[in-house]
């Protein structure tokens, strides 16, 4: 009985450090918890879709640790915020729905080709994300923004690994925001709203393991704080570099398993 108890409380400390890990970075980058959650949640021997579910349920408390660091900052327009939660959310909720009738093996890897493009892209461009600057807010500009960032959403509820990550750069790349700002709109949206419409989607489906939440909540909300916390004092170049080195472990990690679940 002490036996079990022991490893009881070493599987939960053990759940604890990797979702603190990987949820520090990915509040540091803007995206990617999923890089190092997921795969060691299927390693422990969960199926793909449950460690999907308790995945996705645990990723909501990245959302809750970065948004209470973010909001002492003042710096969030909520109008923005807004937007970004209406174009991305009917995404969401869609992809979710919609994951299990995929090929596994082909969106690993058509993701990872991308999410890997978006750091090779954002390390060409040296200045992308330095200084803030407001681009795109017209008509037109907003319903592009907004179209891209649904199908951002259908990702984000299918695959949830490095999905962030798109949402970061996009609101670069498009509307002109540093990598500061980007990451905060991506954790609070995305971390908790988009996040939390995918878990519930994904549990009305599929039943995560419920007796590991409890560390992986607290790992995600204590690294998410962190993580956010220590960008918010690095800057955007330190941010830049993190979010372009995760962007190809991620894209290089997805496309690793996608070639090898086509190969089985």
């Amino acid at each position: 009985m002490e036996w079990l108890l022991t490893v009881g409380i070493l599987e939960q400390l053990g759940l604890l450090l990797i979702s603190f890990i990987a949820n520090g970075l990915s509040a540091l980058a803007g995206g990617g918890a999923g890089l190092l959650q997921l795969p060691i949640l299927i390693f422990l021997g969960l199926g793909f879709s449950t460690a999907l579910a308790t995945h996705k349920v645990a990723s909501v408390a990245l959302g809750v640790g970065a948004t209470l660091r973010h909001i002492r900052e003042g710096s969030i327009s909520w109008r923005f915020a807004l937007f970004i939660l209406c174009s991305g959310l009917p995404g969401v909720v869609l992809g979710a729905f919609k994951v299990l009738d995929f090929q596994e093996s082909f969106l690993l890897i058509a993701l990872g080709c991308l999410t890997a493009g978006l750091g090779i892209y954002s390390a060409i461009k040296k200045g992308l994300g330095m200084d803030a600057r407001k681009l795109n807010r017209d008509v037109r500009g907003y319903l592009l923004g907004g179209t891209v960032l649904f199908a951002i959403g259908c990702l984000n509820g299918s695959l949830t690994s490095g999905t962030g990550l798109f949402v970061t750069l996009w609101l670069v790349r498009w509307f002109g925001l540093d990598y500061k700002q980007a990451v905060a709109y991506t954790l609070i949206l995305v971390g908790l709203f988009w996040n939390g419409a995918g878990a519930i989607a994904l549990v009305l489906q599929v039943q995560p393991v419920w007796d590991w939440l409890p560390a992986l909540l607290a790992g995600a909300i204590i690294g998410a704080y962190t993580g956010a916390h220590l960008g918010l004092k690095q800057g955007n170049v330190f941010i830049k570099r993190v979010f372009e080195a995760l962007t190809l472990l991620v894209g290089s990690k997805l496309i690793y398993d996608g070639i090898s679940q086509y190969l089985m």
